[in-house]
């Protein structure tokens, strides 16, 4: 019956999507909801509105937060999907707790959220330094749109075997 009213009705079921708890009611799937939320914000440089959403007073390291204002926008924290975090380390451990934590021969899909572990001068260390959302694999490359890309919102690809991706 739910799927007869959301077929009826297209339009009341494309704008409930976008409220926190819209999406209940027409029990869809999130994935391309978090996905269209983080494709409206490429291309904004700086910081706001993720870490001061998330609660900070001054700036902090933003991908996290980026990651937790998506998914607050479609609804996906008030229905537990993915949980508040402004640190990526928190985010996997959430993750692990859930026994949801795929690790890095798992080849991401749509919507899903995906770690990095930085080969950076303190080398990899086998925690996550980074994270963004996955917004497609095509032809063996993982594409994400980040947040605190060089202090912006960007599109990236990398190789689906990436040794970076945690």
């Amino acid at each position: 019956m739910i799927f007869r009213y959301a077929t009826l009705f297209p339009y009341v079921t494309h704008v409930l999507r976008y409220y926190s708890l819209g999406h209940i009611f027409f029990d869809t799937d999130t994935s391309e909801l978090i996905v269209e939320v983080a494709k409206s914000q490429i291309g904004n440089v700086g910081d706001e509105p993720y870490w001061s959403w998330y609660g900070f007073t001054e700036q902090v390291e933003w991908c996290a937060c980026f990651v937790s204002w998506c998914a607050n926008k479609c609804g996906n924290i008030n229905s537990g999907i993915i949980p508040k975090f402004s640190g990526c380390i928190s985010g996997v451990d959430w993750l692990k707790d859930q026994e949801e934590w795929n690790g890095n021969s798992f080849v991401p899909g749509l919507g899903m959220i995906i770690f990095f572990d930085w080969d950076d001068e303190d080398g990899q260390d086998g925690n996550a330094d980074h994270v963004g959302i996955v917004e497609k694999m095509e032809n063996g490359r993982v594409y994400t749109i980040e947040g605190n890309t060089s202090d912006s919102c960007r599109q990236r690809s990398y190789p689906v075997d990436y040794y970076e991706i945690l």
